[in-house]
């Protein structure tokens, strides 16, 4: 008796926190019991013991639990750990979240006569003011989305026409407008008054413009680049010498830090706003002239440049080590380029046809056509969402792209009447 309570008292003594990680219990899961398979699975050994059973007879059985799931072996079993309640919402939203639509057609299309069919020139830009910018030829017309009122800001005459380049400040107000005879105007679009004419260093047409805030980057056909201080009345504040030919896309970082510049003369220039005597790099590879430029908004050291007729490739390029990442071919002329802020996507505008690529993938999403002839350009709206391309065909097309399921019922671009820009005296 005396050591019979000696080990019961040792069996239940508290054990130490030092030795308890030596240790283990089954704990079962009551749920995870089937109390009537166990009592059933008992009585049918005491059946087999007292009584003897033919071969044939424990075949029937065999086959009939496992035609009715009885044939189990696991009375007590442990169970996963159910999942957390966070982890069920973001299954939950996974599985209803509906498959991204894009729409192949243009929701809407605007007439746009008198728009130049010059691959060189940058004739269209969208405002954060969801204000849109064209140039028809000697005009600049301005197209308001929230209401779809149609105004020309200014109509030039045939010394300084046609309109080579547009491009808004950020704060959506001021519009820097290049001119044929190498002038480039600041206007404001509220009072639709002439700010300034920068004048004097460029002797051709301006194809290119970018503000970088108080900045105004211009290029020329001479192949010259200036950053322009727009708040003194004074000569270009910097130059940028590396081009030979004329300088057909200019795109500031959004840091403001970088500038890539391409040209007619197959280069893409990396500069530092810090460094006017030296490109940071000079990047080869295209065998056309380059036009498209567009920086990626989730990793600020990535460019995506374009090439025109005679190499038609996108290229990605390391701006911090002058890499070349990948490089496709797209069969067609390069003309405009966009990143999504929403998604690792490339819109890429390429002959008559705008093609959406998934990055870094490059796996094609989607072939929008609306178009008749070639693209020139493209703009995106201020929410991301819509972008507009302008063709040689003198149509406007308007895409929702890039559109969430859950925010293309509010459109950025309403419905506007016929032929806004019919007034403008243009012959189509």
């Amino acid at each position: 008796m005396n050591t019979c309570r000696i080990v019961l008292q040792r069996r239940f003594l508290p054990v130490s926190n030092s030795n308890k990680e030596k240790f283990d219990r089954f704990i079962p899961n009551r749920s995870a019991m089937d109390f009537d398979y166990a009592h059933l699975a008992l009585m049918e050994e005491r059946e087999e013991e007292e009584e003897e059973v033919s071969s044939s007879r424990k075949a029937y059985r065999k086959q009939l639990a496992e035609t009715m799931g009885l044939n189990r072996t696991r009375i007590l079993a442990f169970t996963n750990k159910p999942p957390s309640t966070s982890s069920l919402h973001h299954q939950h939203q996974h599985q209803h979240q509906p498959p991204r639509r894009i729409p192949q057609r243009p929701e809407r299309t605007l007439d746009a006569p008198g728009l130049v069919d010059d691959f060189y020139l940058n004739v269209l830009d969208w405002s954060s003011a969801n204000v849109l910018a064209v140039a028809l030829a000697n005009s600049v017309c301005l197209w308001d989305a929230s209401t779809a009122s149609v105004t020309t800001l200014v109509t030039y005459g045939e010394d300084q026409g046609p309109v080579t380049s547009l491009n808004w400040a950020h704060d959506g107000i001021n519009l820097g407008v290049g001119l044929n005879n190498g002038q480039v105007h600041i206007w404001d679009c509220v009072t639709k008054t002439l700010l300034r004419t920068l004048q004097g260093f460029h002797h051709t047409r301006v194809g290119s413009l970018a503000w970088n805030t108080h900045i105004l980057t211009t290029g020329g056909m001479d192949g010259r680049i200036f950053n322009n201080d727009v708040r003194f009345m004074s000569y270009p504040v910097s130059t940028y010498k590396g081009h030979t030919q004329e300088v057909c896309g200019l795109k500031w970082s959004a840091s403001g830090q970088q500038l890539a510049s391409g040209g007619n003369d197959r280069l893409v220039h990396i500069w530092d706003r810090s460094t006017c005597t030296q490109w940071l790099h000079r990047l080869r590879g295209h065998t056309s002239a380059v036009k498209a430029l567009a920086w990626c908004p989730f990793q600020s050291d990535l460019l995506a440049s374009g090439g025109g007729a005679e190499d038609r490739k996108i290229k990605f390029w390391n701006t911090r080590t002058g890499a070349c990442l990948n490089s496709l071919d797209t069969a067609s002329q390069v003309s405009s380029l966009l990143w999504s802020n929403n998604q690792r996507e490339l819109l890429c505008s390429h002959g008559s046809q705008l093609t959406l690529w998934k990055y870094p993938s490059m796996v094609k999403m989607a072939e929008l056509s609306g178009h008749t002839s070639r693209v020139l350009s493209m703009a995106q709206s201020p929410d991301g969402c819509t972008v507009v391309s302008a063709a040689g065909d003198e149509n406007l097309c308007f895409w929702n792209v890039f559109g969430l399921p859950h925010t293309t019922a509010k459109k950025t671009v309403p419905k506007a009447a016929h032929e806004p820009f019919s007034h403008v005296p243009r012959i189509r």
